[in-house]
């Protein structure tokens, strides 16, 4: 196939894939037609299921984020012997539980491995339920990197408590009410 339909149906911007190809850093093998155009040959679909790669970012400044951790998770993927048939991507929060895409996934029964960056790409909490309902239909979910960071955790805090001030306050001053919160929880301990 093409390189442009490849880059379509994995959610990479075409002039990346591009990049990729010219650099020799494709993660499915790839040629160039005396005319100049870049072909892209798939490995054969697995016959046991499809491998997924699953990407989310929380919001819309996060895009190009996007495009970097898709290409990660793919090439990391690569890297660990899986033949990515798919790339699903989401821009949604991580704390409710409203992800379309992976709910999808997680209903399809043809997908046998979803590939992710990080664990808190797929569930904040709650990642040993989804793992052992996933490994009891004979499917699982593959990890690229199992460190947490603490930036996230601090982020999903500060979300939590926004959406609890905004549900007790309105949502007008949530936010300054969040941080305030936090400021007072993470200041100085005054004398008593």
């Amino acid at each position: 196939m093409k390189l442009s339909e490849w880059a379509a149906r994995n959610g990479v911007h075409y002039q990346t894939a591009w990049t990729w190809a010219k650099e020799g850093r494709m993660p499915v093998p790839v040629v160039q037609t005396p005319s100049g155009t870049w072909l892209v040959t798939e490995p054969a679909p697995q016959a046991a299921g499809r491998v997924v790669a699953y990407c989310r970012v929380s919001s819309d400044d996060h895009q190009a984020d996007l495009e970097r951790q898709v290409a990660r998770t793919v090439r990391g993927a690569t890297a660990r012997g899986f033949a990515v048939t798919d790339v699903v991507t989401e821009v949604c929060s991580g704390v409710d539980g409203s992800r379309p895409e992976l709910n999808r996934l997680l209903a399809d029964p043809g997908v046998e491995t979803i590939v992710v960056e990080q664990y808190d790409r797929v569930a904040r909490n709650g990642l040993d339920h989804l793992d052992a309902a996933l490994s009891a239909t004979g499917r699982r979910l593959v990890v690229l990197d199992t460190a947490e960071t603490a930036d996230d955790l601090v982020r999903d805090i500060t979300e939590v408590l926004t959406s609890l001030c905004a549900r007790l306050h309105g949502r007008r001053f949530a936010k300054d009410r969040a941080s305030r919160a936090i400021a007072v929880a993470t200041g100085p301990e005054v004398g008593v």
